[in-house]
């Protein structure tokens, strides 16, 4: 009775891909009592292909909805493959894979390494980071199982994931060479860089049998080195600008600066009379450059290195002490 069971069940087999994992996109038909050689229909089910492999070669692709009966449909291909099975054992290998046609929706991607590319405004290295999202879908059943399948009996969702953070470096950087956008551009031209990338993808996950849609930039970001360049950039930036809101020369700001470290130089009594010494030097050059920009406060500048002039004058004489120096110079400076 077992026996005459065994047969029938072989008899009346079905080949079809039920209540498949969500997280597969491939997988290999295997049932446990079923032959191949004797199964009676295919059913291919909404969102799903049918790839049929002999001796390791591709033979037929079935991409849309059906319910084939193999015993007495005109299959070209099954009839090919049925010539060579015997009844219990078959001597030449078929397998059949099912694959989800459906896209995969809000696929998360992001860089596996800092992207790096010279900057054509400020031109120095920057390493960028960047994440986001995509959607994809098998486009060729053939070229997506020579490809990538190979000797495999499945694919995962994840297995994808992994062969796209792989390849998705060197699109990116070759993107980013082309645009010539700046650090600062990046954010302002996510839209248009995410247009670019896509592109390229679609190029190169098209010969692998996939098409590749919805791909977006959500962030970026930068590492450490460059982050620090940008800061000192953005520092320096709003100096100037700052400079230029009171009518003043960058380069004057920077010599203001430099006689204010000087004039504030601790180092002892001699350290004091040398920084007093540049500081006079700078301040007499600024107080020249300042009042040739604004005559209106010439006259106070130039009191103001006389009076240092003057006050050095005295601590050089001994007329006064060293704290009676520091102090009385602190008056000035504040006052300047």
């Amino acid at each position: 009775m077992a026996f005459i069971d065994g047969i029938k069940r072989q008899l009346r087999s079905v080949i079809e891909w039920e209540n498949p994992d969500p997280d597969l996109l491939l997988a290999q038909w295997t049932e446990n009592g079923d032959e191949i050689k004797n199964a009676s229909k295919l059913i291919v089910g909404p969102g799903q292909g049918c790839i049929f492999v002999y001796q390791g070669q591709v033979k037929a692709i079935i991409e849309d909805q059906c319910m084939i009966n193999l015993e007495t449909d005109n299959v070209p291909f099954w009839t090919t493959i049925k010539k060579f099975m015997q009844f219990f054992e078959s001597e030449h290998k078929v397998g059949i894979y099912f694959f989800r046609k459906t896209k995969i929706l809000d696929q998360k991607w992001g860089t596996t390494s800092p992207i790096k590319y010279q900057d054509p405004k400020y031109h120095f290295p920057v390493a960028l980071k960047a994440y986001g999202n995509y959607s994809y879908q098998i486009a060729d059943p053939g070229d997506f199982f020579v490809s990538i399948v190979g000797s495999h009996n499945q694919m995962r969702i994840d297995d994808f994931r992994n062969i796209l953070s792989a390849r998705i470096i060197n699109p990116i950087s070759d993107y980013l060479a082309e645009c010539q956008h700046s650090f600062a551009d990046i954010d302002a031209n996510r839209d248009e860089i995410a247009r670019g990338i896509a592109i390229k993808l679609a190029i190169v996950f098209r010969k692998l049998g996939f098409s590749i849609s919805d791909f977006r930039i959500e962030g970026t970001d930068f590492d450490e080195d460059t982050l620090r360049r940008i800061n000192r950039i953005a520092d320096l930036t709003a100096e100037a600008q700052a400079a230029q809101a009171v009518g003043l020369d960058y380069a004057k700001v920077q010599q203001l600066d430099a006689l204010r470290d000087a004039a504030r130089n601790e180092g002892g009594g001699a350290g004091l009379g040398m920084g007093m010494g540049a500081g006079i030097g700078l301040g007499q050059g600024m107080a020249q450059s300042l009042g040739a920009a604004n005559p209106a406060v010439a006259a106070d500048n130039n009191q103001t290195v006389a009076k240092l002039t003057e006050l050095k004058q005295l601590f050089e004489a001994q007329l006064i002490t060293e704290a009676e120096y520091a102090a009385k110079k602190q008056q000035i400076l504040a006052k300047f």
